[in-house]
């Protein structure tokens, strides 16, 4: 069975950071590949960093890797959010997943989240430096 994405206006999806720190492939519709930079994920898109603007509106192929293992999904591009010399950070959201990447991206971004919620509560509870 094949997941599509909804995202929701009043509840907007929980957000990884990752700074660029994951590779992505993209194909276009018309085969043309390109690398990018993955800076955020949720389960019903993300931000990628681009070396060209992609058209807003454009459908691609997604694909890259997790901890829980690679991804591959349909997507749509959206508009660009900043352009720079030689890059762009563009945001695009996800169409259509498999089964097994939707399982995949899900366990990743569930896993991600729990660490960065146990790293954020672990700070509070450090006494101040000094004490």
């Amino acid at each position: 069975m094949t997941h599509f994405p909804q995202p929701s206006p009043s509840n907007r999806a929980p957000r990884i950071q990752l700074n660029g720190s994951v590779a992505a492939a993209i194909r276009s519709e018309g085969g043309e590949r390109a690398r990018a930079k993955l800076q955020s994920l949720s389960i019903t898109g993300g931000l990628l960093q681009v070396p060209a603007e992609l058209s807003a509106g454009d459908f691609v192929e997604i694909a890259f890797h997790t901890r829980s293992g690679p991804v591959h999904g349909m997507a749509e591009m959206l508009q660009p959010v900043r352009k720079f010399q030689s890059a762009c950070l563009q945001p695009f959201r996800f169409i259509a997943l498999g089964d097994e990447d939707h399982r995949k991206l899900r366990m990743a971004l569930d896993v991600a989240l729990d660490r960065s919620f146990l790293d954020t509560a672990s700070d509070r509870l450090k006494p101040p430096p000094g004490l």
